[in-house]
């Protein structure tokens, strides 16, 4: 057996996956109670999207059902006048007005169907509209942990792709299953009028269908969910073979093939699946449909009995074939609109059960703001574990940071840099222990409150598909420092200069006037942001490290020179640009292991001194015995 190369086959359900595949194994009948939440959740994005088209359609629906009953009491009328006693053409003139009556009838029912599929076609656009709005609302607010969380992210894609595509397509079906219903009330109504025993008839010839199709989307979910881990591999491993990240290095790796290869073991699977899925679904139909035409067959047949013993009037026997007929269409239509919703409601769960977690993850409004401009920023006794890991990624930290003060986060990679940095400036919360800015726990306030003082300088920035100008300003677009001063101060001014627009070149090659940067470049333009944001707070994680030397040095005097009331927390393994930092932080394993000025902790000839000691020797000639001959930079 090949062994996975993207992935493992083999992983424990997460807890959304989990409750899908209780409701794909639960009974049909425990299964279609959901019908009713899925129905509710439709008509709430409808009614939030548009009052006036969801009444249309509804009336619409309304009006073409109970037209379809006065059709079928009409065409009882003509049949009645055109197999009475006399002569064809008397009887031709007393069915006219009948005749008449029904062509009205057909023609208003057309306009009306018309009607309605307009006001559908004008709904369903909307409501996936809302249903997109509800969700973005939501996810834009939620807390940037849910993103460290596997199950998280892998619900939110579900939710995205199936959850909205299926609320469009459940707006068709609560609509024709509405109009279904009225005109099956109209058909057996219209039959019982005619004779008792005509109403139930036609049950027998579509319920056993419907409840095959039923289980039939049963299996499918249920094969969907047993496969929505391997689909995601197959995704990973298609964007691999053909995306523009790993094309260069694919080809220089010669990976292809491997590529290929895995690629294939894994559609093989699926497509296995999916042939066994469609095999079990044809099985379970074939016995439907065999049952529903016995029951078409036996209803024909008691048909046939009434009118042999001259129970049902031979005047009215076409109108109750034409009953039981629409009786059927629309019985059957109906349990069609149910397997249809049902189908989807598992899936509108998903996207239900995506709003209720991004909810949990969501910090609750409290009214409460955090510090304008924080004078000290402690950690108390703080500990962080990352979702689904079982040991912390820091452990017990107290720190305090007083305004204006530079402080350097230091250590090996895993050490809890970047971690610390997020608990300092809210962006994520520790799982014991609090974060205070001027006594005030951030717990207590609002988030967006917290990220309003904060600019964050990542080491890889992101790389908005907008203007040059535009990924500076995107800092703070309602309006921040001096654009040109950001530019100048980190070096993106000659980056912008560069390009065939300037500042209003479109950075990404999605577009096809849109220029691409290097590493260096686009860390220029993160740190313009990040100046350009002006504020109190500022955090630079591994700012430069893809930059050249002379725009590295440029970069951390840009940074030096900030004003003084900014409090500014560096992170970088290149020690020699933290000697001017007043307090240096020192991590290992997730705690704090030494504190102080670069001075103090050469002195004291712990870890910073032996790792500072290690990148200097980097920087001395070596004599021809091995020995330190002269230093080709100096060291402090």
């Amino acid at each position: 057996m090949t062994k996975p190369l993207v992935g493992v086959d083999e992983v424990e359900a997460p807890d959304w996956l989990q409750i899908g595949q209780q409701a794909a194994g639960s009974g049909l009948r425990t299964a279609l109670r959901s019908l009713p939440g899925a129905v509710k959740l439709v008509a709430s994005l409808a009614w939030q999207a548009s009052r006036r088209l969801t009444v249309a359609v509804l009336l619409l629906q309304l009006a073409s059902g109970c037209v379809a009953a006065f059709g079928l009491l009409a065409t009882a009328d003509v049949l009645t006048a055109l197999l009475a006693g006399g002569p064809t053409p008397g009887r031709l003139t007393a069915a006219l007005p009948a005749i008449v009556q029904l062509v009205a009838l057909l023609s208003g029912r057309a306009v009306i169907d018309a009607l309605a599929s307009a006001a559908q076609a004008a709904l369903r656009p909307r409501i996936e509209q809302a249903a997109q709005q509800e969700l973005h609302r939501a996810v834009a607010d939620v807390a940037l942990i849910a993103f460290e969380d596997s199950e998280y992210v892998d619900l939110l894609r579900q939710g995205q792709e199936r959850g909205i595509r299926s609320i469009e397509i459940s707006v068709r079906g609560v609509a024709d299953l509405t109009k279904s219903l009225i005109q099956l009330v109209a058909a057996v109504a219209t039959a019982g009028l005619l004779h008792p025993l005509l109403a139930p008839l036609v049950l027998f010839a579509v319920v056993p269908e419907v409840l095959a199709s039923a289980r039939a989307v049963q299996l499918q979910y249920h094969s969907y969910l047993r496969m929505v881990s391997l689909r995601r591999r197959q995704s990973i491993a298609s964007g691999l073979l053909t995306g523009r990240p790993t094309a260069a290095e694919m080809r220089a790796c010669t990976a292809g093939p491997a590529l290929l290869t895995e690629y294939l073991r894994i559609s093989t699977k699926l497509t296995a699946e999916a042939q066994r899925v469609e095999m079990a679904k044809s099985g379970v139909n074939l016995i439907g449909r065999s049952v529903a035409g016995l029951g078409t067959a036996i209803g024909f047949g008691v048909l046939g009995l009434m009118l042999y013993a001259g129970w049902l009037p031979l005047a009215l026997a076409g109108t109750a074939v034409m009953a039981m007929r629409l009786a059927g269409t629309a019985l059957s239509n109906s349990m069609a609109g149910v397997t249809q919703i049902y189908e989807n409601s598992l899936y509108i769960e998903l996207y239900s059960t995506l709003l209720e977690q991004t909810r949990q993850h969501t910090a609750p409004v409290t009214g409460a703001a955090a510090p304008r401009d924080p004078r000290r920023i402690s950690l108390e006794a703080v500990s962080f574990t990352y979702p689904g890991q079982a040991e912390p990624a820091l452990q017990d930290l107290n720190l305090s940071i007083r305004k204006g003060q530079t402080v350097a986060l230091v250590g090996e990679n895993g050490s809890g840099k970047t971690t610390l940095a997020k608990l300092l400036t809210g962006l994520y919360a520790p799982t014991a222990g609090q974060v205070r800015w001027d006594g005030v726990d951030l717990a207590t306030v609002d988030a967006h409150t917290v990220h309003d003082r904060i600019a964050i300088v990542a080491q890889e920035p992101a790389r908005w598909p907008m203007s040059a100008y535009d990924n500076v300003r995107i800092g703070r677009l309602e309006g921040g420092g001096d654009l040109a001063e950001a530019l100048a101060g980190s070096g993106a001014d000659a980056v912008i200069a560069e390009l065939p627009a300037g500042g209003d070149t479109v950075l990404s090659r999605e577009f096809k006037s849109g220029r691409d940067l290097s590493g260096g470049q686009w860390q220029r333009i993160g740190l313009a942001r990040g100046l350009y944001r002006d504020a109190p707070i500022l955090v630079a994680d591994e700012p430069t490290a893809a930059m050249d030397a002379r725009a590295e040095q440029a970069a951390f005097e840009s940074l030096r020179r900030i004003g003084s009331g900014r409090t500014k927390i560096l992170i970088t393994h290149r020690l020699v640009n933290v000697r001017y930092a007043d307090v240096i932080v020192v991590l290992e394993h997730g705690r704090i292991v030494e504190q102080g000025s670069h001075t103090e902790l050469l002195a004291r000839g712990g870890v910073y001194a032996g790792l500072y000691e290690l990148q200097a020797s980097a920087y001395l000639s070596v004599g021809p015995h091995g020995e330190p001959e002269r230093r080709l930079r100096p060291a402090n």
